[in-house]
């Protein structure tokens, strides 16, 4: 009995887990959320809303590691995270989505991490993308304006006009 309630509660808690990290099924809120300004996005998805989740599940890890079926549950919802957010991105035109499923595929490998019950890279994982995502948003900004606040990757051509600007010869050297 004690491992079934065990069980239920890392479960549950993983539930509430999926929904701030944006974790499949729960992921539809994301990609919807980035019609504010590029820094704002910048900042809540890179930084602090969406990695709560994992945060709170790295902490609570002496509870998880008492309940097997709970890590294989994190385990096999990081993989279908990481997979299919992975494939949706590749399909998208505009620009900040294409960041937003990056970032749910990101999630997807801490997540991954966590099931597997290697907390410390999930962690750092967190923390290293922090900082790439803030920047990869930040350059995709840059890159909107540039393009004349065009968001849609199809409808911008050549890219002759960001190599003008000092950004865009940074990112194009990426």
């Amino acid at each position: 009995m004690p491992w079934l309630v065990i069980t239920l509660i890392c479960i549950l808690l993983f539930i509430g887990a999926m929904g701030k990290s944006a974790q499949f099924p729960l992921h539809v809120w994301l990609p919807d959320s980035m019609e504010g300004p590029t820094p704002i996005s910048a900042l809540i998805h890179a930084a602090t809303m969406v990695t709560a989740g994992i945060f709170m599940v790295a902490r609570m890890s002496p509870l998880f590691e008492l309940s097997d079926t709970a890590l294989s549950v994190i385990l096999i919802i990081g993989g279908i995270t990481t997979l299919f957010m992975a494939l949706v991105a590749v399909v998208q035109n505009d620009i900040k989505r294409v960041v937003a499923y990056s970032t749910l595929s990101q999630l997807g490998y801490m997540t991954v991490a966590l099931g597997a019950s290697a907390y410390s890279a999930a962690i750092f994982h967190l923390m290293t993308h922090a900082f790439f995502k803030a920047v990869l948003f930040l350059g995709a900004g840059s890159v909107i304006i540039a393009m004349h606040h065009e968001q849609n990757m199809q409808k911008w051509g050549d890219l002759k006009v960001i190599c003008q600007l000092p950004i865009g010869r940074c990112l194009l050297l990426l």
